[in-house]
């Protein structure tokens, strides 16, 4: 255990819903994703946003695929983001994502969104909008080197060791030989970095996924090996950002959308093998995981 931290072993829940509630008490969450050949992740993110208690959810997408991504997710509205006549995302697509951020409870950035400089520009106008972030895939793969301390809001970041290796610039071998400490102590150091009061949570995924604010760690017990597969994190990021939308704190968003995360996987798996396991059914297997949790 490393010093100081206070190891986490409660799952929280969500409080139950007024009777006279209505969509928008439960939170507006924007998605922004996708590229040519990238269409599922955001749709998967958006639907996963939805299934975890959103009132409203949006996607961002490039022009190209927009209309595509609209139609898997139909319950969401979309937002078409700027393109250069090549179909390359255009830099303008930055002051499109700052504009919609303002009718946003919490961003959910990076599912399929591919890498570049108009890429990286949508990343820091969504992570110094003011708003709590969500951050997975190339949202982390777009960071720039000063993002810990321009942040100005909370942040939950998802990578897998690899993703995590790149940002702290340790190998994957020294990470995965004691994830929990390598989690700890970049939470730590990013925290500090950034704005004070903003939480920064690492929810570093793989085999026992560790959730960490640098202060409190939770060492997730759900999930099997058939989650391993091409989706599956984008349906776990839009569950954490739909939970903050719901008010929950980000550490106990991440933890509780982790553990629902895996128990899909566990109930997906149990009827279907974890050979044939696929994000769809982890989504489609999130209602029972709630009802469980």
């Amino acid at each position: 255990m490393s010093q100081g931290i206070q190891k986490v072993t409660n799952v929280p829940s969500l409080g139950p819903r007024r009777a006279e509630a209505h969509k928008g008490d439960f939170g507006r969450v924007l998605v922004v994703g996708g590229s040519r050949g990238m269409i599922g992740a955001p749709a998967l993110a958006a639907n996963a946003a939805l299934r975890g208690g959103a009132g409203l959810v949006t996607v961002a997408a490039p022009e190209t695929v927009q209309l595509t991504v609209a139609a898997l997710c139909p319950c969401a509205t979309s937002i078409p983001l700027a393109c250069e006549a090549d179909g390359r995302l255009s830099s303008s697509a930055a002051d499109q994502i700052a504009r919609a951020a303002e009718s946003a409870d919490v961003l959910a950035v990076g599912p399929g969104l591919g890498t570049g400089e108009a890429q990286q520009a949508v990343v820091r106008a969504a992570a110094t909008q003011g708003k709590p972030c969500v951050l997975d895939a190339d949202g982390l793969n777009s960071l720039d080197t000063a993002w810990a301390s321009a942040r100005r809001a909370p942040m939950v970041l998802t990578p897998h060791p690899g993703e995590f290796a790149r940002l702290t610039g340790r190998t994957v071998a020294g990470i995965q030989a004691d994830r929990q400490a390598a989690a700890v102590a970049a939470a730590r150091q990013w925290a500090k970095a950034g704005r004070a009061g903003a939480d920064l949570v690492i929810v570093l995924k793989g085999a026992g996924t560790v959730v960490t604010d640098g202060r409190r760690v939770y060492i997730n017990d759900t999930g099997n090996p058939g989650m391993a597969t091409g989706g599956s994190g984008d349906v776990l990021t839009g569950v954490i950002a739909a939970l903050i939308a719901q008010k929950m704190t980000p550490f106990n968003a991440a933890l509780l959308g982790t553990h629902l995360h895996g128990l899909a996987g566990d109930l997906a798996a149990a009827k279907l093998t974890e050979v044939c396991l696929t994000a769809a059914d982890i989504l489609d297997a999130l209602p029972e995981a709630f009802r469980q949790a």
